[in-house]
């Protein structure tokens, strides 16, 4: 039921304005005296629909991704070796350097590794072979 409830209040966000155009093209309008052609006005909300269609892949990925925060995300990334692993040394991930520790041996300074564990301040890696 939740899951339906968030989809359902995903598709409403997609389509906000379309319901605001029609409201203000239907309702607000009217009321000022200000009549508006019917097929103009359903044009511009085609438009909108037509334009939400496209944008919609997007959009729904946004909804859906989820923030990663914390050294438990780096599980599974490259790191390139900056000192010597023999067994513990210091590799680089992104912008940051991690005092890791090989599981598989020794690898060289430039070699790449695979991150496999987090242990407080250190990672643990593995060479790929």
């Amino acid at each position: 039921m939740k899951t339906y409830i968030k989809n359902v209040l995903k598709i409403l966000s997609i389509l906000a304005d379309e319901i605001v155009v029609g409201i203000f093209l239907f309702f607000i309008l009217p009321r000022a005296g200000i009549e508006v052609p019917l097929k103009p006005a359903l044009a511009v909300i085609g438009f909108l629909i037509f334009k939400d269609v496209i944008a919609v892949k997007f959009l729904w990925e946004v909804f859906d991704k989820r923030v990663e925060v914390g050294p438990e995300t780096l599980i599974g990334k490259e790191a390139i070796v900056i000192e010597a692993l023999n067994p513990k040394g210091v590799v680089k991930v992104g912008n940051e350097l991690w005092i890791a520790e090989c599981l598989n041996g020794a690898a060289k300074k430039k070699e790449k590794v695979k991150i496999i564990e987090v242990k407080g301040a250190r990672l643990l890696v593995k060479r790929q072979e």
